[in-house]
């Protein structure tokens, strides 16, 4: 009896796989498979070319935005984002059926995809027996309310996304009714639509809800005006954004209702002059406060610490002025971790209670008027701190010696333009997780701390605009994760170093130092990674390497103001990616590679100030990106082509001091976008072309504007 039992289990069991095996497709469901093939047809009809990888492998859940469970092999979430975005501007409907075979389904996401609407009883309403799905986002489309008549089905919903679209004035219009049925809700983003303060009347009955995100609408004034008292019934609320509003004032005495709330942000409202948080009190459960761009006076620093519980406080371009009240207020938070005033006209010294704030790990006090010296200052006891941003203040004196002490957890150190001198400390090398230190436009003297050395985590060293002298050390070649260099407008002299292995290296700005000698060993010629090289305004002598050629993602790449020689080596025209080229000022020679027109990102080439011999390539007139274009100052000869009237984009064009023939062809009286056309001290003839304004004379390089693109 036992072996025939087992018999039947065995043959239960083949029989079961065989079942399987017939339904599923090495991996996923041979049905939803099907089915993610027919969405992958839908997403390209007529002519498109998306999800190109679905079906390149046989097993469904490991295509690209598909995900899942790793028991059954049932899709749980599809990630559909942006997969239309940008290729048709035409209205685009949804078959929200499509979705129907998976039934295991949580995740839905087809935000930005131009969708306007679904197709006719197709739309999500058609969801509603999918009793798995959590999370729905529709964010970044285009649909109008009549969408939201299609949710009240959906009621295990957690997490709904519809901001950036053309939603309107209030939910009962059109079926909105039907959103206030997910009593399952947790999560509403209804930001960046066009709701008026009829839409707070609707919201109530989402008792569920712990996080509304409505910043960016067309709330304004007084919540008890409209039914804004009825967001107070939102007892679970912890997470409310009223960002980008029309609120004044008054909006805080209604907010006083919502006890589970931890986190309120009301940036880029009409909130102004003296209040004392009237209301807030009451909210106990408060730990992070973003007023972000209004217009507060110190009486708010003075009542802030009535909210004891705060963790953060963001105040960043409110026109706070005056002094820190010293005594009470802002010091009395103790348990803040993120404090962010800057860019405020706040002065003086800062307050001691400051030392107080012992949970502190952020501080940005960067774009004030404070001064006196940091070594006297409450920053030293703030030793939880691993962001600081003191930069544009009007401290003075020196950085303590033993800074590198005081802050051992600091990962991001700003200290630009702010009235420091003397000598970098060398206690910096104790800041082993420093990744960002910015200690520009300051009057720091002396060579690069040997320290720096220890500084293994550091991504990003800014000691620009200084007195820094001496030479490049050979130990910078050693950090491992450093990715932007930037030691311009310093005293730097002495040849590049040639033994680098910075791999990870992607900026590179050294111009206007005394640095000499040739490029051609220099330590960057194997930085496959490398996006800028800046190197103008220095002594630098020598050809221009043949092997910058091999650098393919370099887009910027700044050599004026040296003493280069000998011809632009054919190979920078694999540069494809290349932006900006400045050889301005140097002893090049030779003729112009028509090849450069293969640069399909050109967007600046400055050759002025060298001997270039030779016509202008009538292949630059394929630069369709290039805006500014200065080739003066030369000795080239021939023609201006006619192939410019193709510079649709160009803004400067200078071809003066050069050899030039022949007349200025009528067709450039089309390059609307020119603002500055210079061809003056050539050998030009025939009559100026009449009633275009910018046909005159110029006389300045391109270099201001090249720095701008950049910085």
């Amino acid at each position: 009896m036992k072996e025939c039992r087992w018999v039947v289990l065995v043959m239960m069991t083949i029989i079961f796989i065989d079942i399987q095996g017939k339904w599923r497709c090495d991996g996923c469901l041979e049905v939803e498979r099907n089915a993610l093939m027919q969405i992958k047809a839908f997403f390209n009809y007529p002519n498109g070319n998306f999800l190109s990888f679905w079906g390149f492998y046989t097993d469904c859940c490991n295509w690209n935005g598909v995900v899942c469970n790793t028991t059954a092999g049932r899709v749980t979430e599809l990630h559909l984002g942006g997969i239309r975005y940008g290729w048709d501007s035409k209205d685009w409907y949804l078959n929200a059926s499509l979705f129907l075979p998976f039934q295991e389904l949580k995740h839905l996401d087809v935000f930005r995809n131009k969708i306007v609407g679904c197709i006719n009883n197709e739309g999500f309403e058609r969801l509603s027996t999918l009793e798995n799905l959590e999370l729905l986002n529709l964010g970044y489309n285009n649909f109008i309310n009549n969408i939201l008549s299609s949710f009240g089905g959906l009621l295990s919903l957690t997490t709904l996304y519809i901001n950036e679209n053309t939603l309107k004035g209030t939910l009962n219009v059109e079926g909105g009714e039907e959103l206030l049925k997910l009593n399952n809700l947790e999560y509403l983003d209804l930001s960046v639509n066009h709701f008026d303060n009829n839409v707070l009347l609707f919201l109530k009955k989402l008792s569920s809800l712990k996080t509304l995100l409505i910043s960016y609408n067309q709330l304004k004034g007084i919540l008890n005006i409209e039914g804004g008292e009825e967001l107070l019934k939102l007892n679970n609320l912890e997470f409310l954004d009223l960002s980008v509003n029309h609120f004044d004032n008054n909006v805080f005495s209604f907010l006083k209702g919502l006890l589970s709330l931890k986190t309120l942000k009301i940036r880029h409202n009409q909130l102004e002059g003296s209040f004392k948080l009237k209301g807030f009190p009451i909210l106990r459960n408060l730990q992070h406060l973003h007023l972000d761009l209004s217009t507060l006076n110190n009486s708010f620093l003075q009542s802030i610490g009535t909210l004891t519980s705060l963790k953060t406080l963001s105040l960043t371009q409110c026109g706070l002025t005056g002094t820190i009240p010293s005594t009470q207020g802002l010091c009395e938070l103790k348990h803040l971790k993120d404090l962010d005033i800057s860019f405020n006209s706040l002065s003086g010294n800062l307050p001691w209670c400051l030392a107080n704030l012992t949970s502190l790990q952020r501080l940005d006090i960067s774009s004030n008027s404070f001064n006196g010296s940091i070594s006297s200052s409450p920053l030293s006891s703030l030793t939880s701190i691993n962001h600081l941003s003191l930069s544009y203040n009007n401290f003075h004196g020196r950085i303590p010696t033993q800074i590198g002490a005081y802050f051992p957890s600091l990962t991001e150190l700003k200290m630009s333009r702010s009235g420091f001198h003397g000598i970098i400390p060398s206690s910096f090398g104790n800041m082993s997780l420093l990744k960002n230190l910015d200690l520009s436009n300051n009057q720091f003297s002396s060579c690069i701390p040997s320290s720096f050395e220890n500084l293994s985590s550091l991504e990003n060293l800014d000691l620009s605009n200084n007195q820094i002298s001496g030479i490049i050390p050979n130990w910078i070649g050693n950090m491992p994760s450093l990715f932007i260099l930037t030691l311009s407008d310093n005293d730097i002299s002495g040849n590049l170093p040639s033994n680098f292995s910075l791999s990870s290296i992607s900026e590179i700005h050294l111009s206007r130092n005394r640095i000499q000698g040739s490029l051609e060993h220099a330590f960057f010629r194997r930085f496959d990674l490398l996006t800028v090289l800046d190197l103008s305004h220095n002594h630098m002598t020598g050809s221009i390497p043949s092997w910058i050629g091999g650098l393919s993602q370099l887009g910027y790449l700044l050599l004026s103001n040296n003493s280069f020689e000998g011809e632009i080596p054919i190979q920078l025209c694999k540069l494809n990616y290349l932006s900006i080229m400045d050889f301005s000022h140097n002893k090049l020679t030779g003729h112009i590679h028509p090849c450069l027109k293969f640069a399909t990102y050109i967007s600046g080439i400055d050759f002025s100030g060298n001997n270039f011999t030779g016509s202008i390539p009538l292949e630059f007139g394929n630069l369709s990106e290039i805006k500014l274009l200065n080739l003066s100052y030369n000795s080239l000869i021939g023609s201006i082509p006619t192939t410019f009237f193709n510079l649709s984009q160009i803004e400067s064009l200078d071809l003066s001091n050069n050899k030039l023939q022949g007349s200025i062809p009528l067709e450039l009286t089309k390059l609307y976008s020119l603002a500055a056309f210079n061809v003056s001290y050539n050998n030009l003839s025939g009559r100026i072309p009449e009633g275009v304004a910018q046909f005159g004379t110029f006389g300045e390089t391109l270099e201001k504007v090249v720095a701008s693109l950049i910085f």
